[in-house]
């Protein structure tokens, strides 16, 4: 019987090596379990209007009295502020894990506390953004929630 010489055991290894690496690589790309999302669709539009979204910011920012957010048993409560009337705009629930599992509610303009229940979301990280908008001036709020 032939022995291998060490060129031939290295072309083996190497075969292998990227055999192992091209297995995982389809795997990962056709299992429909490991989906990879991009965090919006329309990036390049969003991307356009981030300078309304600094001074929605801006603007929350100078408030004195700011949106409060309260995580409880119930769920997540909302309040907004006293001050500010005819608020209208968006509440989203962003969770950077799953797509599937965002939320999205629009804002009563009647009411200046909002709860979102317990039941609607699923444990784990979410990035909470609101959009609003009172007396036309825009105004936004995020915060990182761990429910």
């Amino acid at each position: 019987m032939k022995k291998l010489n060490w060129g031939y055991s290295i072309v083996i290894a190497i075969v292998c090596f990227i055999s192992f690496i091209m297995f995982f690589v389809i795997k990962m790309s056709t299992d429909k379990k490991y989906e990879h999302d991009l965090v919006t669709e329309e990036y390049y539009k969003q991307e356009l209007a981030y300078q309304s979204e600094i001074d929605a910011r801006q603007n929350s920012a100078e408030l004195i009295e700011n949106i409060q957010v309260k995580n409880t048993a119930e769920g997540i409560t909302i309040l907004f502020p006293n001050k500010k009337k005819n608020i209208s705009g968006t509440i989203l629930l962003y969770r950077p894990s799953n797509k599937k599992l965002d939320l999205e509610f629009p804002i009563d303009s009647a009411q200046k506390e909002m709860l979102i229940p317990t039941e609607k979301l699923v444990e784990g990280k979410y990035e909470l953004s609101i959009h609003w908008d009172s007396d036309g001036t825009s105004y936004l709020f995020k915060k990182n929630l761990k429910i």
